[in-house]
Order: structure tokens, then C-alpha cells, then sequence
């Protein structure tokens, strides 16, 4: 019995050696944002004050445009992922982007408020803010489709359009969720991370939401690993999971009476396509493009193809778009 209670005794004293180990070499602490600036905001990137935050901004492509696009983006992602698509639409198109609270170089509300009412009127803030008035292009990946669709219930007379690419707000069950997702909503677990930080770990959760590991390459690690370290932004991480979950806001989306673009990577393993599908039917002036060999972030991992369907859409007019409406069923993309 003594050599049973010895050897426990091991074990566990080598298990906590070891998690000392591991924490100890894996720690990263919080990355002030000055530190990150020179890397991740050249310009045309700038910093608006908006609601006790200092907004990482970049406003490109044709001033004069009458319909500006508007582009969120996802959870733990930032406005880098919009990049491909704004160069494609500059030249004739104005682009705004910027990265969410709890995210990239904005960091995390003061507030601590990350419901989905609570982003929709930060959408609204940064669009008065900047002048913009006129209603806009609305688009967004994941979280940034659930914020979008939510701004179009919410204030409707400022969105023209939507683009939503593999957006959330309804239930779900995922196939795979990435590591650092699941960390995050694990109590616990998620107060460690605010201090640990494998970089491997952020890989292995890029990769799980590519559906060709190979294009994720190490500057694209570098870069979602650095602005995961952004101060603040793990702890507000997990918030945001608390908070941001599918409520009764969903039960309107059939009144989203305007055009609407979904695109879906049928290799999504995190927001299978048969909400793509559900998303097609409940909006009543819809259009599904599915892409067979992408992932949950298809404008990222093929940015030339993704835009050439959005490209489409900008030029659809009521009387083309029309019998392409009321869940007219999936196109598959070239």
C-alpha cells in the first residue's frame, strides 16, 4: 500500500512539474499595442476614438463611392483578413474596415459589453464617427456575419446590402472546434491562457479553420498569435464567448427584406453549410454560393475567387437579383 501511495504521489508531483514547465515556457504576457502598431497598422491604418477606444481604421479605394462596403470580421481575427478582397475592390469601390472590440488593435471595451446589441451599436458609432450616413454594403465573416445581419435588424435603414461568409447568430454545432476557441470557454483553463500562449497552439487553430492547412503560412501565425497577445484582448476573449451567443435577435432575419450575398466554404468545420443553407431560406432576397474546397474563412484562404462572386453582387441590380431570391437554392463557385 505505501508503494501505491508513493507512486501517486509521483505522478502527481510530475504532473505538476511538468505543467509548471510547460507554463513557464509557453508564458506570454500581454503585448502593449504601441509595440504592435509598426508591424500591424502601416498605413492607410489609423486609430479613431470611439466609445473610450482607440479604433484600428483603414478607409480605402474610391472616396467618392456613393455605397461604401463595410467588412467585420471574425472572432479572434482582425480587419488584416479583409486585405485580399480590398484590394481587389479598390480601385473602383471605398472599403472600410477596422477590428472589433476584443480584437486586433483595438483591444477590449472598457465596458466589458460584447452582446451582439452592444457590437451592432459599435458599427453604428464608427460609421457616425466617420460621416459615414449614407446606407452601406454591410459584410462579415463568423462573428463579423452574425454583427452584420444584426445591424440590418437593428438599424435597417443604414445597410443597402449584405455579404455574409459563413456568418453565426443561430445554433450550431460544430465538427471541429479550433483549440483556442474551446480554451477560451473552458473556466479555468481560459484565466491561464491570459498568461500562456503556445504559438503552436495558434497554429494548430488556424489550420483547423483553413480547409488547405498548407496556405497558412508563418507570418499569418505570426499575425493572429501577436494580436491574440494584443493586452487585453485574451480575457476579453472569453467574455465575448459568454456574451455573443444566437438569441431571440434571430427570429427576424426573415424581415431582412434586402439583397444578400452568402458565401460558405463547404469545408467549414466550425459552422457546417447547412446553416449557410438555413440562412438561405430564412432571408428573403438571398443568394447561397458555396465553394467546395474552402474553409470557415474562404475570403482569407482564396481571396481572388471569393471576390469575383462579390464583385457580382455589388453590380446586381433589383431586377436581376430577383429571380435569384427567397432561398433560390446554392450556386457552386469555379
Amino acid at each position: 500500500m505505501k508503494f501505491v501511495a508513493y507512486l501517486i504521489t509521483a505522478i502527481v508531483l510530475l504532473a505538476t512539474v511538468g505543467a509548471g514547465v510547460f507554463i513557464v515556457v509557453n508564458r506570454v504576457p500581454d503585448i502593449p499595442v504601441d509595440q504592435l502598431k509598426a508591424r500591424w497598422a502601416p498605413s492607410p491604418s489609423r486609430f479613431v476614438e470611439i466609445n473610450g477606444m482607440q479604433v484600428h481604421l483603414r478607409d480605402e479605394g474610391n472616396p467618392d463611392d456613393p455605397t461604401p462596403i463595410v467588412l467585420l470580421h471574425g472572432t479572434s481575427a482582425s480587419l488584416h483578413t479583409w486585405e485580399g478582397w480590398v484590394e481587389a475592390l479598390a480601385n473602383e469601390r471605398r472599403i472600410i474596415t477596422f477590428d472589433m472590440p476584443a480584437f486586433g488593435l483595438t483591444g477590449p471595451a472598457p465596458d466589458g459589453d460584447y452582446t451582439i446589441e452592444a457590437y451592432a451599436r459599435f458599427v453604428i458609432a464608427v460609421l457616425d464617427k466617420w460621416n459615414v450616413n449614407e446606407p452601406v454594403v454591410l459584410g462579415g465573416n463568423s462573428l463579423g456575419g452574425h454583427i452584420a445581419w444584426a445591424t440590418a435588424v437593428l438599424y435597417p435603414d443604414r445597410v443597402e446590402k449584405l455579404v455574409l461568409v459563413d456568418s453565426s447568430g443561430v445554433p450550431f454545432e460544430a465538427e471541429s472546434m479550433p483549440i483556442g476557441f474551446r480554451i477560451a470557454q473552458t473556466p479555468g483553463l481560459n484565466k491561464v491562457m491570459e498568461q500562456v500562449l503556445p504559438r503552436g497552439m495558434v497554429e494548430d487553430s488556424v489550420k483547423n479553420v483553413y480547409a488547405d492547412p498548407s496556405k497558412v503560412t508563418p507570418e499569418l501565425v505570426d499575425r493572429y498569435f501577436e494580436l491574440t497577445a494584443r493586452a487585453g484582448n485574451r480575457a476579453a476573449l472569453a467574455e465575448r464567448f459568454k456574451q455573443t451567443q444566437p438569441g431571440p435577435l434571430a427570429a427576424k432575419i426573415p424581415e431582412l427584406n434586402i439583397p444578400t450575398l452568402i458565401i460558405w466554404g463547404k469545408q467549414d468545420r466550425l459552422i457546417p453549410l447547412a446553416i449557410g443553407e438555413q440562412f438561405d431560406r430564412l432571408l428573403p432576397d438571398s443568394k447561397l454560393v458555396v465553394f467546395d474546397d474552402l474553409g470557415h474563412v474562404p475570403q482569407e484562404e482564396d481571396p481572388v475567387r471569393t471576390v469575383a462572386v462579390v464583385k457580382e453582387f455589388l453590380n446586381w441590380t433589383a431586377d436581376t437579383f430577383a429571380p435569384l431570391s427567397a432561398g433560390s437554392g446554392r450556386q457552386t463557385a469555379e
